[in-house]
């Protein structure tokens, strides 16, 4: 029987833009012509008219909620659209509700998506936008979406201290914005609304229920109402695209500080290409079994080209990366780049075998071979002295993933690695300047943590589609959680045949593979995006703009006691 080809890493992206256009769709083709029908414009098209013409609107959280919640028929999306969109030269967080989706109703994973892309935008100083057309809460899974630090109420929360900050929100009203959802527009700075739009604490229904009054929706909550009786709105517009257009125009009039900063950004995006071709990525990078690559390989398709003396003084391009402690703990690869025109810094873990030098006493240094992809207590050591260097520098770190995660074994705890460890896991816990982490292969374990993982907010963390990210790999969890099985079923007195053993190690291994899938990790919302790899280098610079424009460095950076 003939064994099924491995996807390569090109056809895996082009399957992972094949799913997209799915997702994309939302509710599927018959919920956007109902969605025409009402003249109401879909989440994608609103966000289309709203940011500047040919401008890159960089889509974060698209794999949320993704293969959950089937048994309500799914929420694609997690029903809201959050991403960067450039609107009148400046990047802003715009945060739509998607319509087609269960009339925009708040599933959890809406609010966490939703909290998330505001955490965003509070890390950057980011103004936000938000295209409000919901329906209010999912009651079948209000108690998961209603009380809780990261549910319905902290977006309100998190609205009034975004606003006490200084921090621009506005809000449009192109739909209905019922119960407790009519406090975010209204929590904003500028709120527009649609004619035939509704913003009500409760509908006609709940109102003859709760008080026995008949009322009309407009009595109770439309455009004419909030804008001459309530004056709740300060703009009320007849269409989605004359609501659009006013928006615009309100954004270019804002006086920001940050808009020399973003006309600054968006020169930079043309800076020079890199030194050589990202499409070079799909045959540099290998994930396969006892296969290797280097890493600096990867950085060469990201940066910049920059031009470089020769020996016979002509000039010639080379990569614009200058490697931090080039010999030394050979595991991590660490510098200072230039991305898109901005400076930065990157930690990447090498994927091939590399030479380590350690101290040997009287004999002299000894020779050791590092293992690919696995952080030892030298590279650890480096990299935090290279963390709390780019903070000095004001310097955002980019980490590039791809680790199976700490050194293990006598030789390795006698040389610190937990004190190595802790080092580097404090020092990039504290950092005072952007941090984007793009996982190329395995995010394993404490490594994941090293490198900037979910728990340690990084600014934007995207995958290549073929990524994996859990405790340990499949192979390695499958033996233990089998044996956990098997011994629970012969404590219950069942005999484990040699069969049944087999049987137990092929569905744990199944189980926890579909459980490391980047996109079980993206569906959770510990991704923000998904990406082609060799589309690597546009994403980054689009994450480098979006925080250049109005990043706080004014804090000071601590660490707190290190143990050296």
């Amino acid at each position: 029987m003939t064994q099924p080809q491995p996807q390569t890493l090109a056809s895996l992206s082009k399957q992972l833009v094949d799913d997209e256009m799915v997702l994309m769709q939302g509710g599927g083709l018959k919920a956007i012509e109902r969605q025409h029908k009402k003249n109401r414009l879909t989440a994608r098209e609103r966000i289309d008219l709203l940011i500047d013409p040919e401008s890159f609107f960089q889509e974060l959280g698209l794999w949320a909620a993704h293969g959950m919640y089937k048994e309500y028929g799914g929420a694609p999306g997690a029903g809201v659209v959050t991403g960067f969109g450039r609107v009148c030269n400046r990047i802003h967080m715009i945060i739509a509700n998607d319509a087609t989706v269960k009339a925009g109703a708040f599933f959890p994973m809406t609010c966490k998506k939703i909290i998330r892309a505001m955490h965003m935008a509070r890390m950057a100083r980011m103004p936000l936008i938000y295209l409000v057309d919901s329906a209010g809460v999912f009651l079948p899974l209000q108690e998961d979406v209603f009380p809780d630090t990261d549910d319905f109420g902290r977006i309100f929360y998190l609205n009034s201290v975004i606003s006490a900050e200084g921090i621009q929100q506005t809000a449009a009203i192109m739909g209905f914005c019922v119960a407790g959802g009519g406090y975010l527009p209204v929590l904003c700075d500028t709120l527009l609304m649609t004619e035939g739009s509704g913003l009500y604490l409760a509908g006609q229904a709940l109102v003859k229920a709760a008080i026995g009054q008949e009322v009309t929706d407009e009595e109770l909550g439309g455009a004419d109402m909030h804008a001459a009786i309530s004056g709740t709105i300060d703009f009320k517009e007849p269409t989605d695209e004359a609501c659009l257009h006013r928006l615009r125009q309100l954004i270019a009039k804002s006086n920001t500080q940050s808009s020399e900063k973003s006309d600054a950004a968006c020169k930079s995006s043309s800076c020079s290409a890199s030194f050589r071709s990202s499409a070079d990525i799909l045959s540099i990078f290998t994930d396969e079994p006892g296969k290797q690559y280097d890493v600096k390989d990867i950085i060469a398709c990201i940066v910049d080209a920059r031009a470089e003396p020769n020996d016979d003084k002509r000039e010639s391009l080379a990569p614009d990366f200058d490697e931090y402690k080039a010999e030394y703990g050979q595991s991590l690869v660490c510098g200072y780049a230039r991305i898109g025109g901005h400076a930065c810094g990157i930690i990447a873990n090498q994927g091939k075998l590399t030479q380590s030098t350690m101290a040997g006493g009287k004999a002299g240094p000894s020779k050791a071979v590092n293992m690919p992809r696995v952080i030892y207590d030298d590279s650890a050591d480096k990299s935090a002295r290279f963390i709390m260097d780019c903070n000095q520098r004001h310097l955002p770190l980019i980490f590039l993933h791809d680790t199976t995660g700490f050194m293990v074994g006598r030789d390795s705890e006698q040389s610190g690695i937990i004190r190595a460890g802790a080092k580097m896991v404090n020092a990039m816990s504290n950092c005072i300047v952007p941090k984007i982490v793009v996982v190329m292969g395995g995010s394993y374990g404490a490594g994941n943590y090293a490198m900037c993982g979910r728990a340690f907010e990084p600014f934007v963390s995207m995958a290549w589609p073929h990524a994996k990210c859990a405790v340990m790999g499949a192979a390695q969890a499958t033996g233990v959680l089998a044996m956990i099985e098997e011994r629970s079923r012969v404590r219950k007195g069942e005999t484990i045949a040699a069969r049944d053993h087999k049987q137990i190690l092929n569905a744990v291994h199944a189980s926890y593979s579909e459980q490391q899938d980047i996109r079980h990790g993206a569906a959770r919302g510990w991704l923000d995006r998904l990406i082609q790899p060799d589309n690597t280098r546009e994403e980054l610079i689009a994450s480098l703009d979006a925080a250049a424009q109005g990043w706080d460095h004014t804090r000071e950076f601590k660490t707190g006691v290190l143990q050296v």
